[in-house]
């Protein structure tokens, strides 16, 4: 997206009539930001200097061997610099307090090139309060921390300084922003199958062949940022700028991000900005010993439901925190974008809780949205774009807001994509409380299609919400208890067994074809992986069971779950061949609630869905607009794609020149119960 300029309300009434009562709020907040950024670039050096503020700010080491230590805290009195290497002296290495609140401490070289500070050693920052009361914390920008549970479930401060020889160094470009992204979302922790934390390293020898083998072309890491509760799959962050040590060093994580380029696939970061974890000892939370540093004060600085606090978007040094994270990670890793979390919670005072969004305008624009957050947000996405041009940023917003995805010059917040977060609640809802044939092929393909125009949206069928603890994946939706016993070709297929294995293939295609402009799956369940997820935890016995990724079923020759990952793949990689991802939205020319049948044309193909659970048609036929000879390019009735070849690839049908269901022409074909096809010419 563009760099900032001037707003032209007109702009915003070209993409939606319906804003013209709103268009005064869209400009106040417009100018907010405007006021922010004026502000950065007279006093701060613009984006460029301001975003990086991991250059001033924490430990900076010079070539020489020289330290230089920074931390804001306004309300200590007093400061010092203690660790392993002045034997925890809180006496030896004061730091001295400048106007803006922010502790300063030269620490020289011990010899020429030699820090005074021994590389991954143990360090804090040791402070008094105006009541006299010493407080310990580790350094808010520390680059890594650890955790010895055997000792204490806090985290500690680590000075991270390798040797030359021992960073990583970067060997391949960043790859070029996809056309369209079709998104693996993965935790490193749990992409092991056995039964413990999964590491950088592994991921980079063994989960990143197969992303790249099933046709995604950009990763979303999760959990990164360090959290000090495993089982808070990354949500409750206590230290911005530290990759989990859980996994494994920085330099791994360097490494994993530089091979997944080398494979030509973006990574993008699953940013938690929304919130942070209420730990005092390891977290920002009363870090200088007052209530109102990082976040608001009192119950506004609060999430109720999240039990976290919630920060102050409007203070400067906030600002250079936040803003410098997401440099620090698109420059120090190479990430190449962000999934920005819980971003429904920031644009509204009320953070979603106890409100449901009618999709009525007033809901957006009035008093429940938080305009200090939605200036944040629209500050992260100009600088990230101005910055890096081919930077991608997604919201996970549930409410619906309009301009979410337009650029911050067109009056909007500045996302690239939302994600459709009502699809995977379609789905969950129609298994749970729907029988086959109650199913309505109008309101599936509504769900699908209703997207706000000119916003790009990630299409998805489930992601990790939905196969959390208390919940199932939809392979264990549809197959349940079976998938222990019939999932062999050494069983029969039985019936639950055979609609599992094609309403799986279905929904995936249909969700990816139809539902927006980006499409998401999570790790393993592009091959059905049963069960759920449950992180290691007191109500578990600290099991690891639902904390890993079976990668053993699917890689059995013997085992139905790689008809799954096949299909998945060969999605993919049609997608990649025909481009839907990036065409106009599709035309739906059938959705017929008593034959349960959908058919649409999208970047040149027809798409034909038959959801009845027992009909099958013969001569059906099927309204397409350009005329000519069409061949089935892909169906999940394939043999290797567990289906029963009543349908094969490379069949012709050859249009007639008549109008049907809206379009100019129609073809004829034979589609099978629960089955899709895909026809090109």
């Amino acid at each position: 997206m563009a760099a900032t300029a001037s707003f032209d309300p007109k702009s915003v009434l070209k993409l939606d009539g319906y804003l013209e009562p709103f268009i005064p709020a869209i400009a106040h907040r417009h100018e907010r930001f405007q006021k922010w950024k004026d502000a950065i670039d007279q006093y701060e050096g613009g984006y460029e200097k301001f975003t990086r503020g991991f250059d001033k700010m924490g430990f900076n080491v010079k070539e020489s061997g020289e330290i230089v230590y920074r931390e804001w805290a306004p309300n200590a009195t007093e400061a010092n610099l203690i660790g392993d290497f002045n034997q925890w002296n809180r006496m030896s290495h004061p730091l001295k307090k400048n106007e803006f609140g922010v502790w300063e401490i030269t620490l020289p070289p011990k010899a020429p090139g030699v820090c005074a500070i021994p590389h991954d050693s143990k360090v804090k920052i040791s402070m008094i309060t105006p009541s006299g009361a010493r407080i310990e914390r580790i350094p808010a920008w520390i680059q890594r921390v650890t955790q010895d549970l055997a000792f204490s479930p806090a985290y500690e401060g680590r000075f991270w300084n390798p040797s030359t020889p021992e960073k990583y160094q970067f060997k391949n470009p960043r790859p070029p922003q996809p056309r369209a992204i079709r998104i693996y979302e993965a935790h490193v922790g749990i992409s092991t199958s056995e039964h413990r934390v999964g590491t950088y390293k592994e991921f980079t020898q063994y989960t990143l062949p197969r992303i790249h083998a099933l046709g995604y072309n950009t990763i979303q890491l999760m959990a990164i940022m360090e959290h000090p509760y495993y089982a808070s799959f990354g949500y409750q962050v206590t230290s911005f700028f530290a990759a989990s040590s859980r996994y494994g060093t920085p330099e791994e994580l360097r490494e994993l991000i530089d091979t997944a380029h080398g494979m030509g696939i973006t990574v993008l970061l699953d940013v938690v900005h929304s919130h942070a974890c209420k730990n005092v000892l390891d977290g920002l939370n009363a870090f200088d010993g007052s209530d109102h540093q990082y976040f608001h004060e009192g119950s506004k600085g609060r999430h109720e439901l999240w039990d976290s606090r919630l920060f102050n978007y409007a203070n400067h040094e906030v600002l250079r925190f936040l803003l410098s994270n997401l440099r620090f990670y698109m420059e120090e890793y190479k990430f190449d974008g962000f999934r920005f979390d819980g971003v429904t919670s920031m644009m509204y005072v009320h953070h979603g809780i106890g409100t449901g969004f009618s999709g009525g305008y007033p809901d957006y624009f009035g008093p429940g949205a938080d305009e200090e957050a939605i200036v944040y947000l629209m500050l992260a996405n100009d600088a990230m774009h101005t910055l890096y041009p081919s930077v991608i940023t997604i919201a996970e917003d549930v409410s619906g807001m309009p301009l979410l995805c337009i650029s911050v010059s067109q009056g909007g917040i500045g996302f690239d994509y939302r994600l459709s977060m009502a699809i995977p609640d379609m789905w969950i809802k129609l298994l749970k409380h729907k029988t086959d044939d109650e199913w309505d092929m109008g309101n599936i393909v509504h769900t699908l299609t209703d997207r706000r125009y000119g916003e790009k949206s990630v299409a998805y069928a489930e992601s990790h919400d939905q196969a959390l603890v208390g919940d199932k994946t939809l392979a264990f939706w549809l197959m349940d208890k079976e998938m222990y016993t019939h999932m062999s070709d050494l069983t029969p297929m039985t019936p639950i067994i055979a609609r599992g294995l094609s309403l799986h293939k279905m929904i995936r295609l249909l969700v990816h074809s139809l539902g927006g402009e980006g499409y998401l799956n999570f790790e393993g369940n592009e091959f059905g992986h049963p069960e759920w997820l449950d992180f290691p935890r007191e109500g578990n016995n600290n099991s690891f069971q639902h904390a890993r990724r079976q990668w053993n079923i699917v890689d059995d020759q013997n085992l139905r779950y790689r008809y799954l990952n096949d299909f998945d793949a060969a999605i993919n990689h049609l997608e990649e061949e025909h481009k839907w991802l990036s065409a106009p939205q599709a035309y739906v020319s059938l959705k017929h609630g008593g034959d349960k049948m959908i058919a649409y044309e999208r970047s040149g193909l027809l798409f034909v869905f038959n959801f009845h659970p027992t009909k099958s048609f013969t001569d059906y036929r099927i309204g397409v607009d350009e005329a000519g000879e069409y061949h089935i390019i892909l169906t999940s009735d394939e043999k290797k794609f567990g289906g029963f070849e009543n349908v094969s690839c490379g069949g012709k049908f050859t249009t007639t020149p008549m109008e049907w269901n809206g379009r100019k022409n129609w073809l004829q074909i034979y589609i099978p119960s629960r089955t899709c096809v895909v026809l090109g010419k």
